[in-house]
C-alpha cells in the first residue's frame, strides 16, 4: 500500500499555523486513506531576531499596532477577529495572556519530541501553552516543564545543549530553497504545495490530488491566510 507523506512548516507563535493544524486535522478525518498519511512538522521562525522573552509592560494590541502602523483600537479589532476565527475552529486564543519571544528552543524541543515519536502531540501542546495558557516559548524552564509533562526523555540535557540546532536550521534552509515566505505551508508528497490556513475542503482536495498523483508537475493550491516575518494576513 502506498503512503502519502506531508511536510508542514509552521511556527509556534503563528496563530494561523494553529488554525491551519486544526483545519488540516478536519480534512484528514475525512480522507479515506488517512491511515496511510505520515506528517513531519518542520521548523520556521517568524522572528529569529526576537529576544527569548519580550519586555513586559506592553499589551499585545499595542505591540501589534506598532508592527502594522495601526492604532491600538484597530489592532484590538484584528485580535478580536482572529480570536473569533480560532473559536470557530474549536480553539481558545487568549491574546491577553501571550508572552511573545524567540521560538528557536521550542523548535529544538519539537525535534526532540519527533525523535521519540511524539512530534504531533508536542506540537499541539506547545500551541496550547502559547496561545491559551500564555506560557513563554523562549523560556528554557517553561520548555523543560512542558517536555517533562509530555514524558520526553533527556529534555533538560537537550535544552542545555545545542542539540537539534542544526535540524532547526536545516528546516529553515529548506524553506528558503522552496521559496516559503509565510506559514503554515504544506508540502504533500514532495510535489504539491498548499500555502496558508486553507479550509478543510481545500486541504482535503489537496490530499486527494496528491494521493492520485495525476500530474507529473508540481502544483499549488490557492494561497490562504499565513504568517510571515512581516506579520500575519
Amino acid at each position: 500500500m502506498k503512503a502519502l507523506h506531508l511536510d508542514i512548516w509552521s511556527d509556534i507563535a503563528c496563530p494561523w499555523c494553529y488554525v491551519g493544524k486544526r483545519r488540516f486535522e478536519a480534512a484528514l478525518s475525512r480522507f479515506p486513506h488517512r491511515d496511510h498519511v505520515t506528517i513531519t512538522w518542520r521548523s520556521f521562525e517568524l522572528d529569529p531576531s526576537a529576544p527569548p522573552i519580550q519586555d513586559g509592560g506592553v499589551s499585545y494590541a499595542e505591540r501589534l499596532g506598532r508592527k502594522y502602523g495601526k492604532s491600538t483600537a484597530d489592532a484590538q479589532a484584528m485580535i478580536d477577529s482572529m480570536t473569533e476565527v480560532a473559536r470557530q475552529d474549536g480553539l481558545d486564543f487568549r491574546f491577553d495572556r501571550i508572552a511573545p519571544g524567540n521560538t528557536f528552543h521550542a523548535h529544538r524541543l519539537l525535534h526532540l519530541a519527533k525523535s521519540q515519536g511524539r512530534g504531533d502531540e508536542a506540537k499541539e501542546r506547545l500551541f496550547r501553552a502559547y496561545f491559551t495558557e500564555g506560557r513563554a516559548m523562549g523560556d528554557l524552564a517553561t520548555l523543560n516543564a512542558l517536555g517533562t509533562e509530555l514524558g520526553l526523555a533527556d529534555v533538560e540535557a537537550t535544552l542545555a545543549s545545542d542539540a537539534y540546532a542544526k535540524d532547526v536550521r536545516r528546516d529553515e534552509s529548506d524553506a528558503q530553497e522552496l521559496g516559503i515566505r509565510g506559514v503554515p505551508f504544506f508540502v504533500l508528497a514532495s510535489r504539491y504545495g498548499v500555502s496558508g490556513a486553507q479550509s478543510p475542503e481545500v486541504l482535503l482536495g489537496a490530499l486527494e490530488e496528491a494521493w492520485k498523483g495525476l500530474s507529473d508537475d508540481p502544483a499549488a493550491a490557492q494561497d490562504g491566510d499565513v504568517c510571515g516575518p512581516d506579520g500575519c494576513t
